[in-house]
């Protein structure tokens, strides 16, 4: 029976990356036009939007908002925390009113498609190599200037196990922050990781259904500027996570 669920979680994987890929050729033309001129880079934002709604409705997920604090206006930094690529894909369709790019692991730039995208829409971090870190930190702060928001994952990964237990939350979404002065705005997904799982991973969940998300109170920019950094990360983390410890209480029980 394993082996059987295992079959037919990874044919809906590859259904998946066909109905991604589908949507990555039929859109390119539409991203080559708005790159042609820096003035026109927000339109590709409603781009991601239309392919974002495109893999809800052919993928058959249902995305729910079960908590919406309200949002600064913008630009600001959102940190969620990380446990599938559909985190990436929802936040689109999920947060339509201000545009935003994504700061990212580098290693982005190494899969088929993606990178085709992701290297001239968002902004990759060769976290092993100091200076272009500091060239990835000087572009963030760069396009909130511009009027972009920014959307990190400060685990920096998503998770190796227990699932959709956090890690550790790094710094440089809030260093980032400081340096901008802006607010941020904490999300929670609590079921992607449920819906598709690490694509390597053969028994790995995979199937269409509910991805729900919480959107938190907001960090204001004023006690962005007045708050530690370790301040900051306690408080996001803590945001971020409350409602995991709701959904998922025996995952925090012998804490």
């Amino acid at each position: 029976m394993k082996f059987l669920f295992g079959f037919l979680r990874n044919l809906w994987k590859i259904y998946i990356f066909l109905v991604f890929s589908v949507f990555a050729v039929l859109l390119y033309p539409f991203f080559r036009v708005v790159l042609f001129k820096k003035s026109w880079k927000k339109y590709s934002f409603k781009l991601f939007m239309i392919w974002s709604w495109l893999m809800r409705i052919f993928c058959f997920y249902i995305v729910r908002n079960v908590q919406s604090a309200e949002l600064p206006d913008g630009p600001y930094i959102i940190v969620a925390n990380h446990t599938s690529y559909l985190d990436i894909f929802f936040m689109y369709s999920m947060l339509p009113k201000h545009p935003f790019v994504f700061l990212g692991k580098s290693e982005i730039l190494t899969y088929p498609i993606i990178r085709t995208y992701f290297k001239n829409l968002n902004i990759p971090v060769f976290r092993f190599d100091r200076k272009k870190v500091g060239l990835s930190f000087t572009l963030a702060v760069e396009a909130i200037k511009e009027g972009w928001s920014l959307v990190i994952f400060p685990e920096g990964t998503i998770p190796a196990e227990n699932i959709p237990k956090m890690v550790p939350f790094k710094n440089g979404a809030f260093k980032i922050a400081k340096e901008a002065k802006v607010p941020i705005v904490p999300i929670t997904f609590t079921t992607n990781h449920l819906l598709f799982s690490d694509p390597t991973d053969i028994f790995g969940p995979a199937r269409p259904g509910l991805s729900r998300f919480y959107i938190g109170q907001y960090v204001p920019k004023e006690d962005v500027e007045s708050m530690s950094f370790l301040e900051l990360n306690k408080i996001c983390f803590d945001r971020v996570e409350a409602p995991l410890k709701k959904e998922y209480p025996h995952l925090y029980s012998t804490q």
